[in-house]
């Protein structure tokens, strides 16, 4: 059974509305018993929330009665409203509620290590929202009452998904997300200062100023107070038109290619260059290890290693757009593919591996073509037919290429802690990849 709060109040079994009552305080109720799952609501509280402070004589028979009502209702779904002294305690057995999950979504974003990985994680939960807490059931002031933690996190939530973006180069996308939290909130400075500078990148200076103008406006008449001095600082350094503003730090050892930071060739082979898209093989996940983000990402790698035609990443990146969750099961079929290959080559042993880069190599062969080329030489290219997966199957197919040539023998990984990186040592005797930087080594 599923439990809505995040927007009018629903509750629903397989699809099928469960409670249709259309007075306020009876929909309002179960609402209040779920923000406490599992807690007893004294009887006493539930009067002074469903009626806000002016109950009639006659509220306490009337909670009894809702109490009685919700409680048929609920029986053949399996939430079961227990008695506990002088209150009630729902007990959410079975069910789920959007509230509950959006507070599991932002944990779990938070813990997150990669960029990518965060922002798809607070789009979700922030993504559970549709509308006011309990809108049609409550109003502003016992919303207050009700869901201040709940709003607390998902303007904390928003803030972290801006900053997150800000340092991937989102900043179109956080300046239209923030505008109206930004209008909404003056008193929450960081989320203003991060729609500021995702304004001033995107080339709209006197936007962020008038931004600024404003919150100082609604800071004066709301709260009596001026700006702090971040939000200042920020200011000034827009009105000077610093550079440092201008757009997030590049990652090291990186090149721009549409718009993706793509980490420098190395290895001297594609199915390795693959590889090295993640970085500190060797050790637990840390910031920046991560290259490919996105789908748009590995699209783009695909087509600056010629593994795919560049009028084809278009496409793909357009069509990942318009199907958001295919092209991120790609993306994760990816990546599990991409440590299967590491295994596979950095240990000649690991028949599962092995076993594992072979299906989607076959899987690739079978969708192979053979066309000719604007030169007129003939070569293998995949069939549209592959659809988003296109890009994964020419790395493995290009994977396939490398384990069946005596190449493979020669595979190296460089040793540095933060690195792991694969490449290529005919001459045996280079230790470190071509880097010239993992730990603080050269190259020999």
């Amino acid at each position: 059974m599923e439990f809505m709060l995040l927007g009018a109040f629903n509750a629903r079994h397989r699809g099928q509305p469960v409670l249709r009552s259309t007075r306020r305080q009876e929909r309002c109720l179960p609402a209040v018993l779920l923000l406490c799952p599992g807690r007893a609501v004294t009887t006493d509280r539930l009067i002074d929330l469903l009626w806000d402070g002016a109950a009639p004589a006659s509220a306490r028979g009337t909670v009894h009665t809702y109490i009685g009502r919700l409680r048929a209702a609920l029986r053949p779904y399996g939430p079961r409203i227990d008695t506990r002294h002088d209150g009630y305690a729902l007990d959410p057995a079975g069910a789920v509620t959007d509230a509950e999950e959006f507070t599991r979504l932002v944990r779990e974003a938070a813990a997150a290590a990669e960029p990518a990985e965060r922002v798809r994680l607070h789009d979700r939960a922030l993504g559970l929202w549709r509308g006011p807490l309990l809108a049609g059931a409550a109003g502003d002031r016992l919303r207050d009452r009700l869901g201040g933690e709940l709003e607390e996190l998902r303007l904390t939530a928003l803030e972290q998904r801006a900053g997150t973006q800000l340092a991937m180069g989102l900043h179109e996308r956080v300046a239209a997300d923030l505008a109206a939290p930004a209008r909404d909130h003056p008193e929450r400075e960081l989320l203003v200062a991060r729609r500021m500078t995702a304004l001033y990148r995107s080339g709209r200076q006197a936007e962020a100023l008038e931004l600024y103008r404003g919150t100082r406006g609604a800071l004066a008449e709301r709260f009596g107070v001026e700006p702090g001095g971040g939000l200042r600082r920020l200011q000034e350094r827009i009105l000077r038109g610093d550079p440092g503003l201008d757009r997030p730090p590049a990652p090291v050892h990186a090149v721009r290619v549409r718009g993706e930071w793509l980490p420098w060739h190395t290895s001297g082979h594609p199915a390795l260059e693959f590889c090295n898209t993640y970085a500190g093989w060797a050790r637990p996940p840390r910031p920046g290890s991560e290259w490919l983000r996105g789908y748009g990402t590995l699209a783009v790698w695909a087509g600056h290693l010629d593994l795919v035609d560049d009028h084809v990443v278009t496409r793909l990146t357009g069509r990942s757009r318009q199907r958001p969750e295919e092209a991120a099961a790609v993306l994760a079929e990816a990546r599990a593919f991409r440590t299967d290959l590491y295994a596979c080559l950095t240990g000649p042993g690991d028949a599962r591996a092995f076993r594992a880069v072979a299906a989607v190599a076959e899987e690739a062969a079978g969708l192979a073509e053979f066309v000719r080329g604007e030169d007129g030489i003939g070569l293998w290219r995949l069939s549209p037919a592959a659809g988003l997966r296109l890009p994964l199957l020419a790395v493995a197919r290009s994977a396939a290429e490398l384990l069946a040539d005596p190449r493979r023998l020669t595979v190296r990984a460089c040793p540095g802690p933060d690195c792991g990186w694969l490449f290529l040592d005919r001459s045996g005797q280079r230790r470190w990849c071509s880097l010239g930087t993992c730990g603080g080594h050269r190259p020999e």
